[in-house]
């Protein structure tokens, strides 16, 4: 067995709608379909193939619902380890850029000692750290 790439990230939101509207609006995904799951949650896409079942899986968990127990299993309140941080791919930083400052989204941008790699972090709702890198012309 080998592994071929990440498939998805799955992220338990307290606030599924605002979730939602960050991945969308500040990051540019694609809310797309879902299965019917017996819980809440979103599905979203860089693009507009649906074939690879989403980069970004949301599961809207506001700590009541038995459905997303019975499925995913009891977490205990929290998510059972600790991610620091989601990486993307990105490219036209002064676009991202724009729409960051447009939206009042906080962002710090950093450049890779030797590699000219920019680094973008911005913060979803639930905290989780995603980190945009755009290459030397970025």
């Amino acid at each position: 067995m080998s592994l071929s790439r990440l498939a998805h990230v799955s992220i338990r939101a307290r606030d599924l709608a605002a979730s939602r509207r960050f991945y969308a609006e500040v990051l540019g995904l694609r809310d797309g379909s879902r299965p019917p799951f017996p819980f809440p949650g979103a599905w979203l896409y860089l693009g507009d193939d649906e074939a690879d079942f989403g980069v970004v899986h949301l599961i809207g968990d506001d700590g009541t619902d038995e459905a997303l127990s019975a499925y995913l299993g009891d977490r205990g309140g929290g998510t059972g380890g600790a991610v620091d941080h989601v990486a993307f791919l990105a490219d036209d930083w002064p676009r991202l850029r724009a729409r960051l400052t447009r939206l009042g989204v906080d962002f710090v941008e950093r450049t890779v000692p030797a590699l000219g790699l920019r680094q973008v972090f911005v913060t979803d709702p639930s905290g989780v750290v995603v980190e945009l890198n755009y290459g030397a012309g970025g």
